[in-house]
């Protein structure tokens, strides 16, 4: 039996709302698509803006490790003891020896310069603020590198130490994350400030005792010039790590 038109103009009205229906189906999934790409960029940008300095260094730290990676060995040698916090370079270069040590890395380890700075640089800029961990990390690195050079200096001047390490190659990050390590125990509430500074200058100290290598030494200065750093820490908010997991565990089961 034929079907009359106002059966027709009806089914095409129904295929016209399921189109119609699909259509607004496909744009709400993608303005949520882009409502949440929208939140996690805006959440990125928020977490490096809070730590500008240690994400800015990282970005250094990627150039110059994709660098070292692409020299040989005897180049990679002479490159850095012209940028190294060699008594050599001290001497005639301070400032620059000092900065280009910041920056520069005897191996091209970049991912692990990238899980140590979120370890422990970005959480004490969060805390400290840009300008005071900036200032923990510069004055840990230039002391604790004078103090161990000065070391040096004085062994090659009395003969204890051969004359060639006054050109050693000595490049890296190393003193001043020492520094902020040291200055990261106030940020602990009690007992875990003790628990890991005690650990802490344990991890220093043994190296220290067993090695009695110059580099040992800067670390162990560096991480106490940090610690020296706790006035600049009174006032600041602290953290208990068993209250903070606590009340994660809490809020996910009320969300759940």
């Amino acid at each position: 039996m034929a079907q009359g038109p106002g059966r027709d103009r009806s089914g095409e009205v129904r295929q016209d709302v399921r189109r119609t229906a699909k259509g607004a189906a496909r744009g709400t999934a993608r303005t949520g698509s882009a409502s949440r790409a929208a939140r996690a960029r805006h959440a990125v940008w928020a977490w490096i803006g809070a730590a500008p300095g240690t994400y800015l260094w990282l970005l250094v730290l990627a150039g110059t490790s994709f660098v070292v990676s692409r020299l040989s060995p005897e180049t990679l040698e002479w490159f850095l003891a012209k940028r190294s916090t060699n008594i050599d370079q001290l001497t005639s270069r301070p400032v620059h020896a000092l900065l280009a040590s910041l920056i520069w890395t005897e191996q091209a380890n970049f991912l692990f310069y990238f899980v140590v700075f979120h370890l422990f640089h970005v959480p004490a800029e969060r805390w400290l603020g840009t300008g005071r961990w900036l200032t923990v990390a510069l004055t840990a690195h230039v002391l604790a590198t004078y103090a161990s050079e000065g070391v040096v200096a004085w062994g090659v001047h009395r003969g204890a130490l051969p004359a060639n390490m006054a050109d050693t190659v000595d490049v890296g990050v190393s003193y001043a994350l020492a520094g902020v390590e040291g200055v990261l125990t106030y940020r602990l509430t009690r007992p875990w400030r003790w628990i890991y500074g005690g650990a802490l200058l344990v991890f220093y100290t043994v190296p220290l005792v067993a090695s009695h290598t110059f580099t040992d030494l800067g670390h162990f200065c560096a991480v106490l010039i940090g610690l020296a750093f706790q006035p600049i820490t009174r006032g600041l908010p602290t953290w208990d790590p068993v209250h903070a997991v606590r009340d994660r565990l809490q809020r996910r089961r009320s969300s759940a």
